[in-house]
This record gives C-alpha cells, sequence and structure tokens, in this order.
C-alpha cells in the first residue's frame, strides 16, 4: 500500500485517531464516513494506493461546484482541530484478499502514528438473534479494550457488545494468528464449510479488527443491523455513535439536518433519479 500526499497538503503527526469503514451490507459505514467527512468540513490530504482494491474514478463527492476534483477508491481526510484522520473507501476488495487489505491498512495506521482506530459497518438485519426495536436503531460495538471485546466507555453510552463475539471460536481465532503471523495468503479463510458461528468473523469488519489489534492499536467496532434499500437513517446512526464517542462539537457545521449534520452532495443521486409518476 503506498500513500500519495497531495500537492500543498501536510499530514499532521497530532491526528493520533482514525476513522474508516468496512465494506458490508448497505454500505451503511461509507455512507457515515461521506456524513462525517462532509459536516465536519475535513479536508483531503491524499490517497492510498493499494492492490487488492479494484480501481474507481467519479466526481468530487461533496461540492456542489466540482473544481476538476475526482473521487478515488481509497481517500484520506484529516481535521486537525479534532485530531482526527478519515479513510473513505469507495470501492470493494479483491475476492478473497480482505485480509491481505487489513494487513497492509494496518501498517499503515501503525507507521503514521495512529492509536485508535474506529471502524463503521453494518450487519444482515436477518442474523440478528434477540431484536428489539422499542428504542429505534441500536448501536452494537466490538473492541480491543478487553479479551471479551467490553469497552467501559461505549458501555457508558448504552451500547450492547457483539454478543456473537467469541475469540475462542475457530474463524476468530484464525484470523487473530494470521494478523500476528503477518504471513501471505492465498484466501480470505481456509474452511469448506461455514457454519452460522462463522458469519460474523468472515465479514471485512472482522478482518480488519484483527489487523489492527496485532499492531497494538485501539480498536472500536461500531455497527448496526439493517437491511438493503434506503439506509440514509443507519448512516445517521452510525455517525452520530462516532460523534458521541469522539465528543464531537457539530455546533459550527451549521448543517441543514437535526444535530447539524450536512447532507453530502453525492447523497442527491444516491438511489437515482425519482420514480416517473406517470408509471402509477
Amino acid at each position: 500500500m503506498e500513500f500519495y500526499l497531495e500537492e500543498g497538503k501536510q499530514i499532521n503527526p497530532n491526528c493520533s485517531t482514525l476513522i474508516l469503514p468496512a465494506l458490508s451490507i448497505g454500505n451503511v459505514g461509507q455512507l457515515a464516513v461521506d456524513l462525517l467527512i462532509s459536516s465536519l468540513k475535513a479536508e483531503r490530504v491524499g490517497y492510498l494506493d493499494d492492490p487488492n482494491v479494484l480501481p474507481c474514478v467519479g466526481n468530487d463527492a461533496y461540492s456542489q461546484s466540482p473544481l476538476g476534483t475526482l473521487a478515488l477508491p481509497v481517500e484520506a481526510y484529516q481535521l486537525s482541530s479534532t485530531a482526527l484522520t478519515l479513510v473513505q473507501q469507495r470501492s470493494p476488495v479483491i475476492k478473497g484478499m480482505t485480509l491481505e487489505y487489513a494487513k497492509n491498512l494496518a501498517s499503515f495506521a501503525a507507521a503514521n502514528g495512529k492509536n485508535h482506530v474506529i471502524i463503521l459497518s453494518s450487519l444482515d438485519f436477518g442474523r440478528w438473534r434477540n431484536i428489539d426495536m422499542s428504542s429505534g436503531l441500536q448501536i452494537h460495538y466490538l473492541s480491543s479494550s478487553s479479551v471479551d471485546g467490553i469497552d467501559d466507555d461505549c458501555e457508558r453510552l448504552g451500547w450492547n457488545r457483539l454478543q456473537e463475539y467469541n475469540p475462542d471460536q475457530r474463524t476468530w481465532k484464525y484470523l487473530s494468528s494470521i494478523a500476528e503471523e503477518g504471513s501471505v495468503i492465498d484466501e480470505d479463510l481456509p474452511f469448506e464449510e461455514l457454519g452460522d458461528e462463522d458469519y460474523y468473523p468472515s465479514l471485512p469488519f472482522a478482518s480488519l479488527f484483527s489487523c489492527f489489534k496485532a499492531k497494538g492499536l485501539k480498536v472500536t467496532c461500531l455497527l448496526c443491523y439493517c437491511s438493503e434499500g434506503d439506509n440514509i437513517p443507519e448512516a445517521f446512526c452510525l455517525a452520530e455513535a462516532t460523534s458521541k464517542l469522539m465528543g464531537l462539537n457539530l455546533t459550527q457545521a451549521q448543517g441543514n439536518e437535526p444535530g447539524n449534520w450536512i447532507i453530502p452532495f453525492s447523497w442527491q443521486s444516491v438511489y437515482g433519479p425519482p420514480a416517473d409518476t406517470t408509471l402509477f
């Protein structure tokens, strides 16, 4: 993985917290990072080039008046006032190379002085065992702060640790061993058949969690259950959870949404144009 600094930009060594998405159902993590970048007015400082990520290119995601800036597969943004670095991933990882990508990203974070990594991702609503929607959308978390994944700060915020996390389960153990050994692999998981207990550790957030943890970094995964469709409410939920965890101040964002959030310009075309009313 190579990092390319944009001309005239500088990396602030004091930005010790890294926020990034893990691709999953509904692209909720990516939408949440978009919302954070837009609302915090984070500055793009460069981009990451990794051979395991599929190439893509697009228009500027945040400006109504594009200045010729192109959106690239993996971009790095910086907010010096809150010591934050945000990485946005816009294209998927090549099949079978998720762990390699996670290891490269973890090496980059460790080499650039990051000490806390926050991973935003989503989980399949159909896998949720104990459904309780009485309080609306809920945040689940997983932390490297303890062996069992519990974090005191997350507990104080009323979030539930991911119940299905079991560090002694075979797939979680495999991820941990590969991340710590640093060996090169040819596939994500070596097991011929995956059971229900293998679902969560087979997701991209688990590979990222294991690799960052192996580098000695504190890792916090913020997760929410969702289904495919309009997942903007879940994106707001994850972004708000991140804001609470980091104590972010959005009062100066002057957004037009509750909580001063600023909707990214690119969201106007997330789900395409409205349906032709003459069809109904």
